[in-house]
């Protein structure tokens, strides 16, 4: 397929390498120009504006927030006002249930075609093509973003014909992986305070009772407070989980534990952990204990004098 792609950080640049090996003829667009120039040698071809990537059968949004994705699509020359009729928008990025039905409903009524497809994985995940994708939009749509979806995926989830159903199941999936940060980060706080070290307890929780690629990955972030280079940023943490709870409120669901974890990323964020991954607000239960802080390039101080072994 000719594919357009937009947003090349860790998880888009990865996604586009992917696209290539598998044979799409793909373009890219990044607002930092440096960015897709570094895919040059991997077969891309580089836009230097928005409209030029949308010249495709398809264009892929892989961007960090819906402030991005509103300009990206809405601004001058945009993405609704390149692509052409008939063509299919497939937004991987994680944004919120409101403008995933915004999306959906201009495209429509321009006569191009949506699909919300966000991903679950992080960028070695989109290195081996072993993301997750959640797609929801028309079946036919779906079906025509197949060959792109299953490029970087190692299994597609169809959900639902209404395409802002595929950011509810991802904004839940992510408060779900959130909710088990905080509670390891509890976990290893207590043992390791009890004198048991945190890579032992983390073996032998992934030998048992959760034998799960989420807790061992976290598991060993978080064990050896590896929070540099960020994967998946904390300030992104943050952002999805104030989207969960907007949707929650939305549908009139309570979500005390999400409640929480906003805090808890707000706390991290107000020690100066904007740069580490999302897995360091697991760091601030150790803080709370008085054993261990955040540690980050700058060394986040903690509630204890450094707080830092």
């Amino acid at each position: 397929m000719n594919v357009g792609f937009i947003g090349l950080g860790r998880m888009g640049s990865a996604m586009v390498r992917r696209l290539l090996r598998a044979g799409h003829h793909v373009t890219v667009y990044n607002r930092t120009r440096d960015k897709a120039d570094a895919l040059l040698g991997d077969g891309a071809v580089v836009a230097d504006r928005v409209a030029e990537a949308c010249h495709a059968d398809a264009v892929v949004t892989m961007l960090a927030d819906d402030g991005a994705v509103e300009a990206i699509v809405f601004g001058a020359a945009g993405v609704l006002a390149s692509l052409p009729a008939g063509a299919l928008h497939i937004s991987s990025s994680t944004i919120s249930v409101a403008l995933a039905q915004r999306l959906a409903a201009a495209h429509e009524q321009v006569g191009q075609r949506f699909v919300s497809a966000p991903v679950f994985g992080r960028p070695d995940a989109a290195e081996a093509g072993r993301l997750f994708a959640i797609a929801a939009g028309a079946q036919t749509d779906v079906d025509r973003a197949a060959p792109v979806l299953d490029a970087f995926s190692q299994k597609r989830f169809y959900v639902a014909e209404r395409p802002e159903t595929a950011n509810v199941v991802k904004l839940s999936g992510n408060f779900l992986i959130a909710s088990m940060i905080e509670a390891l980060g509890e976990a290893l706080a207590l043992v390791d305070k009890s004198g048991v070290a945190p890579r032992t307890f983390v073996d032998i929780i992934t030998s048992t009772l959760f034998d799960a690629p989420v807790y061992r990955t976290y598991g060993a972030l978080i064990a050896e407070q590896r929070f540099e280079p960020a994967g998946f940023a904390a300030p992104l943490g943050l952002k999805d989980v104030r989207l969960a709870l907007s949707a929650a409120e939305d549908l009139r669901v309570p979500m005390p534990i999400a409640s929480l974890l906003r805090d808890r990323f707000l706390a991290l964020l107000a020690q100066g952990g904007e740069r580490l991954d999302w897995s360091a607000i697991a760091g601030l239960a150790a803080a709370d204990a008085g054993s261990a802080g955040v540690p980050s390039g700058d060394r986040v101080p903690s509630k204890t004098g450094d707080g830092h072994r």
